[in-house]
């Protein structure tokens, strides 16, 4: 009968949540709201690269497979999601551009002159600054993941100290030196680092899922824009 009494007395993890002070409270909704805003990121940033890599496939498949540019300029319109498609499109009109101002520059006048004209390093600008782009927005939000990953243990850590003082405060005013007086405040100040914790890990172990997964991504561009410029600089820029 008095273990069955016990078992009853003892809280559970919601009255430790309800019984906890504000200063305590305020630093569980700030880490619920970390780890809130980091699964919205973490479902987005699946989706995203998973349609990034799948339409890049795609579109280095077409890309190998056609001889006619713009025929795979038209069919990378439906490849939003690639990158590698939209580092193609920019070097692909820059081609285009400076294709078409080598031959004004062909048929104009003798002694008239035109600043359009370049070469396969604006080709390679072009790329690459396109790739810079489809690499920011790959990385948008990776970032917070990361900023979970390494504060939420220290939130956490910051209300459980606060937790423990407040516990030992009222021990101290209660003139009392039992333990079991100290015990649930002790109880309710850890639950702070075990919900950082919470938060932090797969914040942290995903952070460094998807900066590998852009690694590729951004290794694909760059092997694409090399090829892509041997290819302009053997057959058009010649």
């Amino acid at each position: 009968m008095p273990q069955a009494s016990g078992a009853l007395s003892t809280p559970g993890v919601r009255e430790l949540l309800m019984g906890t002070g504000p200063v305590v409270q305020a630093v569980l909704w700030v880490l619920v709201i970390f780890s809130v805003v980091s699964w919205g990121i973490i479902l987005l940033k699946f989706w995203q690269i998973a349609q990034a890599r799948k339409q890049s496939e795609k579109f280095i498949t077409l890309f190998w497979e056609s001889k006619n540019l713009a025929a795979i300029h038209s069919a990378s319109v439906n490849l939003k999601a690639s990158p590698v498609a939209q580092v193609f499109r920019a070097g692909y009109q820059e081609l285009l551009r400076l294709t078409r101002a080598k031959r004004q520059v062909v048929n104009a006048p003798e002694g008239s002159f035109s600043t359009e004209l370049g070469g396969v390093e604006n080709v390679m600008r072009a790329m690459k600054r396109e790739a810079n782009v489809e690499l920011t927005k790959l990385e948008s939000g990776i970032t917070f993941l990361a900023t979970t990953g390494s504060t939420c243990p220290f939130i956490g850590l910051f209300g459980t100290v606060w937790g423990i003082m407040t516990a030992f405060l009222g021990l101290s005013a209660a003139h009392s030196s039992n333990i079991q007086a100290v015990a649930p405040g002790i109880a309710e100040a850890l639950i702070t680092t075990a919900v950082g914790l919470v938060a932090a890990i797969p914040a942290q172990m995903l952070y460094n899922f998807f900066t590998a997964r852009v690694r590729v991504l951004a290794t694909e561009m760059e092997n694409f824009t090399s090829e892509f410029v041997n290819i302009a600089e053997r057959h058009f820029l010649t």
